[in-house]
């Protein structure tokens, strides 16, 4: 009996975390922000309610805090899961229900049941999650977007190149010795996978030659 408790315990808490997590994830910041705008972000521009489209169609007023959003509900997510992994009758290691955390919100951005599961790219949020996670893995995905994004305008293609390349950056960091939890490579792998999928549409256009490149609105 002692031991069915347990296992009963592990299947709550990572329901109520993979759920928790879910919910952050899929607040639908850049809609909400179209509503307040007077328009729906899903019927403009690429029709994504992430903060590349905001930004592109209503101006960075409106594109900048969408992304700033988005960025904290990954670090909101993290820091909740942390929290509910210190209760006396969780069942699991907080570094366990950190990266359930990250994949969950993650989905939760890209597929919010409040908008028939059509949502972000899960760029933003991943920011979030890996500061709270990986720190010196996050940094220096940072700049490789940065100098990308700068070098080429697509905010697609620095996306997916960063987003490839972050397995390979945590190993080298574990590698190193600056990270010692070798979970979270699975974690960046699975995010990785999860930006690239959300980003078939743009890497089709990449290759036919036809994506956009960032401009704000009245550039």
């Amino acid at each position: 009996m002692l031991l069915r408790r347990k296992d009963l315990a592990h299947v709550i808490w990572f329901l109520v975390v993979a759920i928790v997590s879910y919910i952050i994830g899929s607040i639908p910041s850049g809609y909400i922000a179209g509503r307040i705008a007077g328009v729906d972000i899903r019927t403009i521009g690429s029709g994504n309610i992430g903060a590349t489209n905001v930004t592109r169609n209503l101006g960075k007023q409106y594109g900048y805090p969408v992304f700033a959003a988005d960025f904290c509900k990954g670090l909101i997510a993290v820091f909740v899961a942390n929290r509910l992994a210190n209760q006396p009758t969780a069942a699991a290691p907080a570094d366990i229900y950190e990266m359930l955390a990250a994949v969950c919100c993650v989905l939760g951005n890209a597929f919010p049941v409040w908008l028939g599961f059509r949502g972000g790219k899960g760029v933003a949020v991943s920011g979030g999650l890996l500061f709270a996670l990986m720190p010196w893995a996050a940094l220096i995905v940072m700049v490789v977007w940065i100098v990308l994004f700068f070098s080429t305008r697509y905010v697609s293609l620095a996306s997916i190149l960063a987003a490839l390349v972050l397995p390979l950056i945590v190993f080298g960091l574990l590698r190193s010795g600056k990270m010692n939890e070798w979970s979270f490579l699975y974690v960046s792998i699975a995010l990785t996978a999860l930006i690239i999928l959300r980003h078939r549409s743009n890497i089709s256009r990449l290759l036919s030659g036809t994506e956009e490149r960032f401009t704000r609105r009245g550039d």
